[in-house]
């Protein structure tokens, strides 16, 4: 793994700067990167997902741990710099590109290298990275609602996504991620990260989290697809009343012809905020939107 001063020095050579806007901010403290790799319990059989490769300091150690890394990043110039570095470590694919097709969509040259990581290998699919600040939440919620996804993640993210992933309802920082998570699994915030473990320093803090999926709890949501759609359609407008948002509903949920009694039969008052429902009555609601429209 490499230092701060080893990042510099790759960086200059290669005549790159750290770019702000694209959140690269390098985890320089290697006893912390140590502890990720650590959380995620990686073994031969396991592919692990790294969207960020940066310099591929962190690439190198999850090769040594995993039966095949898949590894994206975004920055043309950091891409070129890691598949020098990493061309000749026979378990990693590099991607360069974007990790996302859409906001909904990982990119399918992602999704492709993975699916051929996994048929050679009879292990899980976890995601292991310092993310990215622009793209984090978004990974994340694709790796849960599928078509891929993934058994477990370990992720270094900004502190307010790290409340999001954690959050209850009736709080500030409750979201759509906090419910896709709950719902699917266990999430915990490991620990809270300083700015000084990082170069360049970010202007906001960070901290190390762990979401581990619970198949048993995947088995309760009906139909993911639907499921998604119900959380985003009800969180997108949070602060007024299940009855009132409705109205929005796109896609199959347009379907639904009498939401009273879908409210009803999900034991659910109309009257209450999205913000206030837990992932277990957003389950009700989308299995039984689920059953109305198939």
């Amino acid at each position: 793994m490499q230092t701060k001063q080893d990042i510099e020095l790759l960086l200059a050579g290669a005549g790159l700067k750290p770019n702000r806007r694209l959140g690269q901010n390098f985890l320089i403290d290697l006893n912390l990167m140590k502890l990720l790799v650590e959380a995620a319990g990686l073994t031969t059989q396991d592919v692990a997902l790294e969207v960020g490769t940066g310099t591929g300091s962190f690439t190198e150690e999850l090769a040594t741990r995993a039966g095949q890394v898949v590894t994206v990043e975004f920055d043309t110039g950091l891409g070129r710099l890691a598949a020098s570095r990493l061309k000749a470590i026979e378990n990693v694919t590099l991607i360069q590109g974007d990790a996302l097709e859409s906001k909904n969509a990982l990119n399918a040259d992602v999704l492709a290298a993975v699916e051929t990581a996994q048929a050679q290998l009879a292990g899980r699919l976890l995601l292991t990275a310092n993310l990215p600040y622009s793209v984090g939440s978004a990974v994340m919620a694709n790796l849960i609602v599928g078509p891929l996804t993934a058994d477990k993640m370990a992720v270094t993210v900004q502190k307010e996504v790290a409340d999001r992933m954690t959050a209850t309802p009736g709080r500030e920082e409750y979201g759509t991620l906090s419910i896709l998570m709950t719902a699917t699994g266990h999430v915990q915030m490991l620990r809270k990260l300083p700015a000084s473990v990082f170069w360049p320093r970010p202007q906001v803090e960070s901290a190390m989290v762990l979401f581990e999926r619970d198949p048993g709890k995947v088995a309760q949501i009906h139909d993911m697809a639907t499921f998604r759609q119900v959380v985003t359609l009800f969180m997108g407008h949070r602060r007024k009343m299940l009855k009132a948002c409705v109205k929005f509903a796109a896609g199959s949920l347009e379907k639904i012809r009498h939401w009273p009694t879908v409210f009803d039969e999900a034991f659910v008052d109309p009257h209450h905020r999205p913000e206030e429902l837990t992932a277990a009555n957003y389950i009700n609601i989308a299995n039984l939107c689920f059953e109305q429209t198939k």
